[in-house]
């Protein structure tokens, strides 16, 4: 990676209809153009959650409009930094990433309430992302 080019990051859940979703939204919405944003599932749904929806437009960021994607090769070569949750040996390796795995609660299935704690903690740890690859 160059001094010039932008990091791009990969967020990867089963689904990629809740978690992965709202760390993608997160990471747009703090970061801007500093970065590139990918979200991708193994088994991706057909939609987004809706309760997933919900909590992150409680803060002003809006995913409604994203969609699941499956996960290929090519997305996780074109990556910087790939954050996987939950998706087990289902992303590919390739040497020079920098893996991470975020261990969060599913939000599938759960309510507004369960969801808003997951989504702040992913809140935190993508702050924490942004400072270390793309500090203001």
């Amino acid at each position: 990676m160059t001094e010039t080019s932008k990091p791009t990051v990969l967020f990867v859940c089963v689904h990629n209809a809740g978690r992965s979703q709202m760390a993608a939204g997160w990471l747009q919405h703090l970061a801007g153009d500093r970065v590139e944003v990918l979200s991708a599932g193994s088994e991706p749904k057909d939609q987004i959650n809706p309760v997933a929806v919900e909590a992150m437009a409680e803060v002003g960021v809006d995913i409604a409009g994203n969609t699941p994607k499956i996960l290929t090769v090519d997305a996780v070569k074109e990556s910087d930094v790939v954050i996987t949750m939950g998706c087990g040996d289902a992303c590919p390796i390739f040497p020079g990433k920098r893996y991470e795995d975020w261990a969060l609660q599913d939000p599938a299935g759960q309510g507004i309430e369960t969801v808003r704690p997951i989504r702040d903690e992913i809140r935190d740890r993508v702050e924490a992302l942004i400072a270390e690859i793309a500090p203001a």
